[in-house]
């Protein structure tokens, strides 16, 4: 048997506006809620950039040029966000991941295609070893799938090499990414990777829960 751990591309789609986070903070104004979105997506992608198990981050975003910057800073690659919606913007990231794959440089690295995952941008609490454990889970499984906290949203997919994605995002996607063949990873039930933030009581609990050092300076 091998001991070679299975490596990933995760792709992180991220909106360039916090118009959809109203429920999140309605006390805030535009301005700080995008302060706060973009702050989670910073320490969502420093999480997964720490891992050894994460060989690229693609970040798919409409963002202005200075969150872009900050997250090519932290190893991040940008790719444009198409702007027709949430699935659209991480099939174009998956594209990219995706897209040396069976040409001759990959051949010769003995390897075929590419293990990738979508991960949602709104974790400020996400830790390296949350990512570590569900990618290691993920490796025995052609896809899968964590949902969310509520366990009908969806916060990871992943598929192997040769395995096509197909992101499913939205309301009770994870019923449908469990329809299309993903298995439900036996992550903990608080782990980090559950831990997005819609609504302000989500916030609440993520503040109380303990999130990452641009959440913290950003809600400061």
């Amino acid at each position: 048997m091998s001991d070679i751990r299975q490596t990933w591309t995760v792709v992180v789609p991220v909106k360039g506006t916090a118009a959809g986070k109203t429920r999140m903070a309605p006390a805030l104004d535009q301005r700080q809620r995008m302060l706060l979105v973009e702050a989670f997506a910073l320490d969502a992608v420093s999480a997964l950039t720490a891992s050894a198990l994460v060989d690229r981050v693609i970040v798919v975003t409409d963002a202005a040029a200075g969150l872009s910057e900050s997250l090519r800073g932290l190893g991040a690659e940008i790719v444009p966000d198409p702007g027709a919606g949430l699935n659209v913007a991480v099939a174009a990231g998956i594209r990219a991941a995706r897209a040396t794959d069976g040409d001759s440089a990959t051949r010769s690295a003995g390897t075929v295609g590419t293990a990738v995952a979508a991960l949602l941008g709104d974790l400020p609490c996400l830790v390296t070893a949350d990512v570590d454990d569900a990618l290691t889970r993920a490796s025995s499984h052609p896809r899968a799938v964590v949902p969310d906290a509520e366990g009908s949203g969806t916060t990871l997919i992943t598929a192997l090499p040769g395995v096509d994605l197909v992101p499913r995002f939205g309301v009770g996607s994870a019923a449908r990414h469990a329809g299309a063949g993903h298995a439900v990873l036996d992550v903990a039930p608080d782990s980090t990777l559950r831990l997005d933030v819609d609504t302000e009581q989500d916030l609440a609990a993520a503040l109380a829960r303990g999130v990452g050092p641009h959440t913290r300076a950003a809600w400061a």
